[in-house]
């Protein structure tokens, strides 16, 4: 069957009612497939707790073993400032048992602290302190590690205070975190958990949708009908890209907000209305993929590492500026996730209005362009035979 021409005979009144009957249509369609509707209402509610309470980047609960050699008064204060919550009440080991505990992973620090270590202090010679890591837990490795050297020197810098009656820090660094006072990751992973779901659910449902009526042959039937191929692409994504703000907007009132108790500094109005730029893009994207894959289960082997390195260059797990060069560049120009991810963070977590956080948005706004022509070129030729 051939293709119908899109031509300029139909009103503008024309082509948004029939792009409304058709948005309609797929609602419909979505209401009656209670699977994705249970991946809907799980990705942006169940799922986003458990990524901000499990998955914890900050020291916590430490397993600390301690060598003391020196057997004073400054080596059992250092033990005894290893404290709840960041560490586990220190436990003394020999200097023997070293190797067979960390290899046994039941410590991931031990301190070593020398012979004659309070005497040398006390007398302002040089003195080492051991601290030993074990390095396959990475995030604790590195986060607890400066924790325990700023206990111990502490420490050390309190004991000498107390027997000289001064201090000897001259300088008092008062550190002041912004919009997260505590440092707790679970107010960060939460929003960027939701933008993670925006993106999977908005390919997934565009795409599936796409796919779903080729299989059933349903496709057909919109053929004969005066409609157009720009307005059955536009139904897709205006309908699921709608279900997928409303479960967004949702998750962050009920589960972000009340739920994990993450306060939100700015308008959640303002960044729905910068997630539905981003939705109508990757919504394109989904389409343009379900338009190169024949069968639902070709759709989600193409998904799948699609959204893995988008999600993992998105600028939500590991800074944007930690990329090599080249790399940044290409995600910087191909890629409308990192961003949204500047746009979310500017406007949740730092309270900036729309002029400020204005310019990510022209660029997600400027890729969606060229998705949309894409997606629209292939829909043509691959779903109407143009």
């Amino acid at each position: 069957m051939a293709r119908k021409p899109e031509t300029g005979r139909l009103g503008i009144g024309a082509h948004l009612a029939n792009i409304w009957r058709l948005t309609i249509k797929e609602l419909r369609s979505i209401r009656a497939d209670p699977v994705m509707l249970i991946l809907v209402v799980y990705a942006f509610s169940i799922n986003v707790y458990t990524v901000a309470t499990g998955a914890s980047v900050e020291a916590n609960n430490l397993a600390v073993a301690i060598v003391d050699e020196d057997r004073s008064a400054l080596s059992r204060r250092i033990a005894d400032g290893l404290t709840p919550p960041l560490f586990r009440p220190a436990v003394e080991i020999a200097a023997t048992a070293i190797d067979g505990e960390m290899d046994a992973a039941r410590y991931v620090f031990v301190v070593e602290i020398p012979p004659r270590f309070e005497a040398d202090v006390l007398a302002g010679r040089t003195t080492t302190v051991q601290v030993n890591v074990d390095a396959t837990a990475i995030t604790q490795a590195g986060n607890g590690a400066a924790y325990l050297q700023t206990v111990i020197l502490n420490e050390v810098a309190a004991f000498k205070a107390g027997r000289d009656g001064v201090s000897t820090n001259p300088v008092d660094v008062v550190i002041r975190a912004n919009s997260n006072p505590n440092l707790k990751s679970s107010w960060f992973t939460s929003v960027m958990q939701v933008i993670n779901s925006i993106t999977m659910l908005t390919v997934i449902l565009t795409g599936a949708a796409l796919i779903r009526e080729r299989e059933q042959g349903t496709v057909e039937h919109l053929l004969v009908m005066p409609v157009v191929a720009s307005e059955i692409m536009l139904a897709k994504i205006l309908a699921n890209g709608l279900v997928t703000l409303v479960a967004a907007g949702l998750s962050l009132v009920l589960v972000v907000e009340w739920w994990l108790q993450v306060p939100i500094a700015g308008s959640i109005l303002l960044f729905l209305g910068g997630a539905a730029v981003y939705v109508f893009t990757v919504a394109a994207l989904g389409i343009l993929l379900g338009t190169i894959a024949n069968t639902m289960g070709q759709f989600g082997l193409l998904a799948i590492p699609v959204l893995l390195v988008t999600m993992l260059l998105s600028g939500s797990a590991t800074p944007i500026e930690s990329m090599p060069v080249w790399l940044r560049w290409i995600v910087w120009i191909i890629s409308p996730t990192p961003h949204f991810v500047s746009f979310a963070q500017a406007v949740l977590y730092r309270g900036a209005g729309f002029m400020t956080a204005s310019p990510p948005l022209i660029a997600v706004a400027a890729i969606g362009g060229v998705y949309l022509a894409a997606a629209l070129r292939r829909f043509r030729r691959v779903v109407l035979g143009g």
